[in-house]
């Protein structure tokens, strides 16, 4: 396969993603990589609303947080010249829950030399596992539900295999992960996805109107949830955390990091300065 490398492209003039885009700028950092975006998908003009009756909810937003990325392990001893690694590319709930709920169909757009490079995933997990040797930038459009959009979300991705430099050389147990924190966002979004969604932890779910009342919701089977989810998912050892806990203890290590540079500064100034002078008042004045 050849090695292509494209620069990152954005949805555009389509009219399916509306602020944000597909992409992201990727952080530089060894073998982990990761980077934070908002999709907000347009909502479907008010003149198919009225010909389908849908009743819609009028300002307010759904949020639907998701991960998407690749993984690749080196083949080591196995590796050939143009059979180097394995890898695969997803979509994934960002606490790992079943996506199913959202998404009805995800379509990844591989390099036009393997066979078969539009592969059409129906159903969780999404994702698509391959093994070659080049690195490239793959598409993944993704379709919902009736009731959550007519409209699909168009993202990228950059296939990485090989290791930053600082991160030491390629090893057969510790893969190369790059992935991309996105919140889909829905606006004015229709009463039965609402419905559907709102008891459901993979959406982000604002506080409704008071007295709305809104269609009972469908009674989903628990165990079929389960196996769309993620969480026991073979590679969940590698999949990095976005939670907002997460993060928050990050600011807070850095903050401490900065106070204890700062304290360490003015005491070094202060040495340099010497001890203050004591200015003594003229006497008998």
């Amino acid at each position: 396969m050849p090695n292509t490398s494209a620069g990152r492209k954005h949805a555009a003039g389509s009219g399916n993603v509306g602020g944000g885009g597909g992409g992201g700028d990727q952080s530089d950092g060894g073998s982990g990589q990761k980077s934070q975006q908002r999709s907000k998908v347009a909502r479907v003009p008010d003149d198919i609303d009225k010909k389908g009756q849908i009743k819609r909810l009028k300002d307010v937003e759904i949020s639907i947080p998701i991960v998407y990325g690749t993984m690749s392990f080196w083949l080591g001893k196995k590796a050939t010249e143009y059979n180097s690694h394995r890898w695969t590319v997803y979509i994934r709930g960002a606490t790992n829950e079943d996506l199913s709920s959202v998404v009805k169909r995800a379509v990844f757009q591989l390099h036009p030399s393997f066979d078969n490079p539009t592969r059409i995933v129906e159903s969780a997990p999404f994702e698509v596992s391959e093994s070659g040797w080049g690195e490239f930038e793959i598409a993944i459009t993704l379709f919902f539900h009736s009731d959550v959009c007519d409209r699909q979300l168009e993202l990228y991705h950059q296939l990485k295999l090989y290791p930053e430099e600082e991160s030491g050389a390629q090893s057969t147990k510790k893969p190369v992960v790059v992935e991309t924190y996105d919140e889909i966002v829905f606006s004015d979004p229709s009463e039965a996805f609402v419905a559907r969604i709102q008891n459901h932890p993979i959406a982000i779910v604002p506080r409704l109107p008071t007295g709305l009342t809104l269609p009972p919701g469908p009674i989903e089977n628990s165990s079929e949830k389960k196996r769309g989810d993620t969480k026991d998912h073979p590679f969940s050892q590698w999949f990095m955390n976005f939670s907002e806990a997460d993060e928050l203890l990050k600011l807070a290590a850095a903050r401490q990091q900065v106070q204890a540079h700062i304290v360490k500064l003015r005491r070094q100034l202060s040495m340099i300065d010497g001890p203050p002078q004591q200015v003594k008042a003229p006497s008998g004045q």
